[in-house]
């Protein structure tokens, strides 16, 4: 289950499933990537930093691929990287969202945690199993909570993008709905399938929609191609 919490007096969301290591959602409180006010943001890096006690906060450039890379300590750049795997507990890592969805992903028995950045795109590529995948992680050690994202009632596309989301489960009943000749479809839910259907047992899905709950969230869709994101944040511990 989802709840808010506070950093320095900021609304940051979490999930009762994880309680080993840091974890949470950012939201419009408590920015730390835009390209519009680059003091708030350093600003925010610093709140979060202070808070998580972490001198490095890192992210990687973010392309909608499927390449999955481990964070090292002392090295920030990540190229071309849609999903980071955490195995220190010097740094903390981050990445950026804006109606994508954010799949946060723990193994308990080897104590390393990941980022995936699910857009169609990633979700078309299975991005979240292949994390796992570079985790080594057996599926029944992972718990993986699903993040604020656009949800169906407000995520239509087109033949070409539901032909591939399809492809990508092997069951897609109640993943999608058409509506007015539209096709809306539940990229959170195609997450939560394709970790199911590898045999993920534990799985927290987040009820929020970035455009419905634009208030909370940053929406690509709603905002005219905004530059401002919320972002996953980890730290184990």
């Amino acid at each position: 289950m989802f709840y808010f919490d506070k950093i320095s007096g900021k609304n940051v969301l979490k999930s009762d499933f994880f309680k080993d290591f840091e974890h949470f959602f950012t939201t419009r409180e408590l920015c730390i990537k835009s390209g519009e006010n680059e003091e708030l943001i350093q600003n925010n890096k610093k709140i979060i930093c202070d808070y998580l006690g972490s001198p490095e906060l890192v992210s990687p450039v973010q392309t909608h691929s499927c390449n999955v890379c481990y964070a090292e300590i002392g090295k920030t750049n990540y190229p071309d990287t849609d999903a980071l795997i955490l195995t220190n507990n010097k740094q903390a890592v981050f990445l950026n969202f804006a109606d994508c969805t954010p799949v946060i992903l723990y193994d308990k028995k080897q104590h390393i945690a990941a980022i995936a950045h699910a857009g169609w795109r990633g979700t078309v590529q299975n991005i979240v199993v292949k994390t796992i995948l570079v985790m080594n992680s057996d599926p029944k050690d992972l718990t993986a909570v699903i993040g604020p994202a656009i949800s169906m009632c407000c995520y239509n596309v087109g033949d070409d993008v539901f032909n591939q989301l399809k492809a990508s489960v092997n069951d897609f009943d109640g993943l999608f709905r058409v509506q007015n000749g539209e096709i809306f479809v539940d990229l959170k839910g195609i997450n939560a399938r394709q970790l199911a259907e590898i045999g993920v047992e534990k799985i927290d899905i987040c009820p929020y929609c970035t455009y419905c709950d634009n208030d909370i969230f940053f929406s690509y869709r709603k905002e005219n191609a905004t530059t401002n994101r919320h972002s996953a944040v980890i730290k184990l511990l």
